[in-house]
């Protein structure tokens, strides 16, 4: 078996299918599960969610009319993974990486404000990655990246307003003073009063 031929037809087929733009609108909605496991802290939910965004580039069929502008990113896409490595380049391919770790960590430790800016930061450079280093292809990803990004910060700031009702509605719980009787007093917020008291013998 000729394994790099092989692993070149998988690249071709894979490729052909990520012309679709449906994988290109759905990759960006994967981060959202990725952070609800990483705030319940499940690394089984976790792994899956990364496999599957992983895989989601051939998900749906290769479009019968591909989109030039994808067609052209695409390309530079695929030449600038297969061509020469340095150290600049195997620094920046870890950006991405390190990038989605940052971003677990994040919701791991239940900062989702963190969570939100990294998910913008990430956004951004991919987009000025694609259109400097792409010679201007990149703008082929605007709308899929600005599709995932509101939808991301949309659910992300909903979380977080859900965070803060709570965490306040929590601390006025605790602001609460309980009324605590004793035989001989009545202890009321902002008030002690005495209680009468009868006793066998005494005049009334």
């Amino acid at each position: 078996m000729d394994i790099p031929h092989c692993l070149a037809d998988f690249g071709d087929w894979a490729f052909d299918r990520h012309a679709n733009p449906l994988s290109w609108y759905i990759r960006p909605l994967f981060l959202l599960p990725l952070a609800w496991f990483a705030y319940r802290r499940s690394g089984w939910g976790m792994a899956c969610t990364l496999v599957a965004l992983a895989s989601s580039i051939f998900w749906f069929p290769a479009p019968a009319q591909p989109d030039p502008q994808v067609l052209e990113f695409l390309d530079f896409e695929r030449k600038w993974l297969t061509g020469n490595w340095n150290a600049q380049k195997t620094l920046l391919a870890l950006v991405a990486p390190l990038s989605l770790a940052a971003f677990c960590l994040a919701f791991w430790k239940r900062s989702v404000g963190w969570g939100l800016v990294i998910l913008n930061l990430m956004a951004g450079a991919k987009l000025l990655w694609g259109v400097v280093s792409g010679d201007g292809t990149g703008w082929a990803m605007t709308a899929p990246a600005l599709v995932g990004l509101v939808l991301g910060d949309v659910a992300f700031l909903w979380a977080l307003r859900r965070l803060r009702e709570r965490r306040h509605g929590h601390a006025d719980q605790l602001t609460v003073r309980p009324v605590v009787t004793s035989p001989e007093f009545v202890v009321i917020p902002g008030r002690v009063s005495a209680r009468p008291t009868h006793r066998t013998g005494d005049p009334r």
